[in-house]
């Protein structure tokens, strides 16, 4: 945890840095400045698995954003339909980062937001097949080859927000050497919705994706990895039913395993997304155990309300 920072200061810090200065390649423009100078720019990491796709994803870089520094990163993946903007727009992202940077409250920290999804029938896909492969070989590899991060599981967190949610559980328990906390956001913790891959998948493909059953059989391991998980819930949206988050917490709570369940207060009805971003962070932030000064290494690949589509 660092101590608070008067917002005037951090915002003489690294304000306005073009993209070439932070390690960013050429072609990333920024796209939106916190209150204490934290930049978002958006740019494209390129696909392998979909070649096609030069939808851009975005990084938000902190306030004082230093290249000879390291910096722990969380991982937001979106909902379907969704984009990285509804995070960086949507819920105002830079600002909410930015001010609990600068109160002390959470260390300086990088954010990756990558797009993905398909393009026709967007309403019908998942962060699984194509999706979780760009993320784990193309996307990390990248973060960790262009920005000065602590490129190990307790330097990394992975939440996202409904089908974001589901994809952050499920990949996260899928690669539990990358991760070392994982967060929904009013998701879903099994493939029950049979798109994208899933439409035609058998019932063992189906169970590797089940992150309800992935738990119950990896129980052992997570505890000894010190996996954590971060569960919000608001109301039933669609077709995702709030008891599916209760239910999932519940079960972390019966094995034992660190997690944190954040309900809506009813204060914040109508604005879940913004109201559950602040102590996201926060949990994410908590977990951040590997130092900032920690020698930088390469992955091993393994194999807004508007933005969610259920």
């Amino acid at each position: 945890m660092t101590a608070a920072v008067p917002l005037a200061a951090l915002s003489l810090l690294g304000a306005g840095a073009p993209a070439a200065s932070t390690g960013l390649p050429a072609g990333w423009q920024q796209v939106s400045r916190g209150p204490a100078g934290g930049m978002v720019y958006q740019g494209r990491i390129v696909n392998q698995f979909a070649r096609w796709d030069a939808r851009p994803s975005a990084i938000y870089l902190p306030p004082g954003y230093n290249a000879h520094s390291r910096y722990p990163v969380i991982y937001l993946l979106a909902g379907m339909r969704g984009s990285p903007s509804s995070y960086w727009r949507g819920m105002r992202f830079a600002t909410v980062a930015d001010q609990l940077i600068a109160s002390g409250r959470m260390q300086p920290f990088i954010a990756a937001i990558p797009a993905a999804g398909p393009i026709v029938n967007p309403d019908r896909g998942e962060w699984a097949g194509i999706w979780e492969s760009y993320l784990i070989q193309d996307v990390v590899p990248w973060v960790d080859a262009h920005l000065p991060t602590v490129a190990f599981r307790e330097g990394r967190a992975l939440e996202g927000l409904c089908a974001g949610g589901f994809g952050a559980v499920d990949i996260g328990l899928r690669h539990p050497r990358l991760f070392g906390t994982l967060g929904s956001w009013e998701g879903y913790f099994a493939p029950v919705f049979r798109d994208g891959p899933f439409v035609d998948a058998n019932a063992p493909d189906l169970a590797a994706h089940d992150p309800s059953l992935l738990v119950r059989t990896n129980a052992q391991r997570l505890r000894s990895s010190d996996v954590r998980f971060y569960i919000s819930a608001g109301r039933n949206h669609g077709r995702v039913l709030r008891d599916w988050s209760l239910e999932f917490a519940q079960e972390l709570q019966g094995l034992h395993l660190e997690h944190e369940l954040w309900l809506r207060p009813l204060s914040e009805r109508g604005h879940f997304w913004r109201a559950t971003l602040p102590s996201a962070l926060l949990y994410a932030g908590a977990g951040f155990t590997a130092p900032t000064t920690a020698a930088r290494t390469r992955p091993t690949a393994c194999s807004a309300p508007s933005a969610c589509r259920r």
